[in-house]
């Protein structure tokens, strides 16, 4: 009774296609990753310019209004630029 187990040998055809099929998985997931932070890095760009330029107020409501008029303001000109 031979308790080893062995896996059938993939030609190295087989193994090739399927290394490829591997790597274009593993680059289209990355790229779409990026793709993804690259989009979305533009807005958080922008709210990150908003709050640091409204730091000086003292309660939370006045900066939440100042950092929706500032980016409105923001979007207002990049879109009278464009």
């Amino acid at each position: 009774m031979n308790a080893k187990r062995t896996l059938p040998q993939l030609s190295s055809l087989s193994t090739a296609v399927v290394a490829a099929l591997a790597a274009f998985i593993a680059i289209g997931l990355l790229s779409a990753v990026a793709w993804l932070f690259q989009r979305e890095g533009a807005p958080m760009e922008q709210l990150a310019a908003a709050e640091r330029a409204c730091t000086q107020r003292a309660y939370v409501s006045e900066r939440e209004a100042c950092m929706n008029e500032w980016l409105a303001a923001s979007r207002a000109s990049s879109v009278a630029s464009k």
